[in-house]
């Protein structure tokens, strides 16, 4: 069975918080994976593929990682950025900012000279780097299933907590009502007892009282 032609990576960038972020994948939906997002930031205009030659070239050496520069800044980017050094307005303002650059329509086509200056990578190069991703996300599946395995570790630690405690209620009030049963019952039995005692006092005082009438007399 002939292999399967790996994808060939493209450059995708967008602007999160204080970073603008881009990363090498196969695909946008590879690349929202990368990034985290939770919802379509192509679709929303915040997120576009880039063939910015810096940009290409720095995302090309670490296919799948997300590189970040300070958001509205021209800088290289990296995988450990700074914080924007200028935080006086606040992160909707930077969001702001970016969305409405990555809103700018599709570019013109590019002089033959602005082409030329996009780095040219071979077919190894290529292939290089599409492995680079696959272990890379590889490596972020493993980390999920990690992650998700403690979250299901945790929940299993929780529900047991909970049934245990859940256990020890239900015995401490099948216990009290054991012991109101009990009392409940005992109290019967004093009631049934003083009804005895009642009627027998009544029948002495009866007696002892038509004996002293009969004294008097």
């Amino acid at each position: 069975m002939p292999k399967k032609p790996s994808r060939k990576l493209k450059t995708f960038q967008t602007s999160l918080g204080f970073y603008d972020q881009a990363v090498a994948a196969p695909s946008m939906k590879a690349a929202l994976e990368a990034w985290g997002a939770k919802s379509n930031l192509f679709h929303q205009g915040i997120a576009k593929e880039t063939d910015d030659p810096d940009i290409v070239a720095a995302t090309m050496a670490a296919p799948g990682i997300v590189l970040r520069r300070p958001v509205g800044t021209d800088g290289p980017f990296s995988e450990h950025a700074a914080l924007p050094t200028d935080l006086a307005g606040d992160e909707d303002t930077a969001i702001s900012r970016s969305k409405s650059r990555s809103k700018t329509k599709k570019r013109p086509a590019k002089s033959a000279t602005k082409r030329a200056a996009k780095p040219e990578i071979d077919a190894a190069q290529a292939r290089k780097a599409v492995a680079a991703f696959a272990r890379e996300e590889q490596r972020r599946e493993r980390e999920r299933r990690k992650e998700e395995a403690a979250r299901a570790k945790a929940r299993a630690r929780r529900d047991k907590a909970v049934a245990a405690a859940q256990a020890a209620l239900d015995k401490a009030r099948q216990e009290h009502q054991a012991r109101l049963d009990e009392i409940e019952a005992e109290r019967a039995a004093l009631d049934e007892q003083a009804g005895v005692e009642e009627a027998r006092w009544d029948k002495q005082r009866r007696k002892l009282e038509e004996a002293m009438r009969r004294a008097r007399d």
